[in-house]
């Protein structure tokens, strides 16, 4: 009697053992699988950085927009160049600021019955015309008296501090731009403005 039970018990003894075996062996796939699918998670989770990082970019396009007109007089006009094919540019305001540069704001019309391209604006340079189409890219001051040349201002990137993405402009259309400079020495009063399809003119800054 004591050997039958002794001998059933070790049977449900090893039926046990094989049962907890089989449930470790189940157990460690759920686990691989759970891996894997962590694994898989994973490059979808980088999406919304990209997409945060996308409107970070919206967000400095929008402050490099806005900062065209900002506490500026459209009354006031500084100079009135003539472009191309009816285009005429209005300088609103030169002004030197005291992180150590000077912004050109201002206005482009059309005056012409034909929409005009913008593209020209940019300059030459095929750097800075990949990394800025259709802007203002291509403007420069000249200090005569310093016998010295600035030109816009850019970024690590090579993005310039300057209006960027500027549309066609349509008959009898507009839009106002802005470009930051380095600073002439302050004894430097007075400078030569030039952007590309447009006549030299000079310009008095202020501050």
């Amino acid at each position: 009697m004591s050997i039958r039970c002794s001998t059933r018990s070790r049977r449900v003894v090893a039926a046990v053992s094989l049962t907890a075996a089989l449930a470790l062996a189940v157990a460690g796939c759920g686990t691989d699988d759970g891996g894997k699918s962590e694994s898989n998670g994973s490059p979808s989770s980088a999406v919304p950085s990209t997409s945060s990082d996308s409107s970070d970019e919206e967000k400095g396009a929008k402050q490099e927009d806005t900062a065209a007109g900002e506490n500026v007089d459209p009354n006031v006009k500084l100079a009135e160049v003539r472009g191309q094919n009816g285009v005429t540019l209005i300088v609103h305001q030169v002004k030197r600021d005291s992180g150590g540069f000077v912004t050109v704001q201002g206005e482009v019309k059309n005056e012409n019955s034909e929409r005009q391209p913008t593209s020209g604006w940019a300059g030459s340079e095929s750097l800075l015309v990949t990394k800025n189409p259709n802007s203002v890219a291509g403007a420069a001051l000249i200090d005569k008296a310093g016998k010295k040349r600035y030109y816009v201002l850019r970024d690590t990137d090579g993005r310039c501090l300057c209006t960027t993405g500027i549309l066609p402009l349509q008959p009898g259309g507009s839009t106002p731009i802005f470009m930051q400079f380095p600073a002439p020495p302050a004894t430097t009063t007075e400078v030569d403005f030039m952007l590309p399809t447009f006549a030299t003119t000079s310009l008095k800054i202020s501050g």
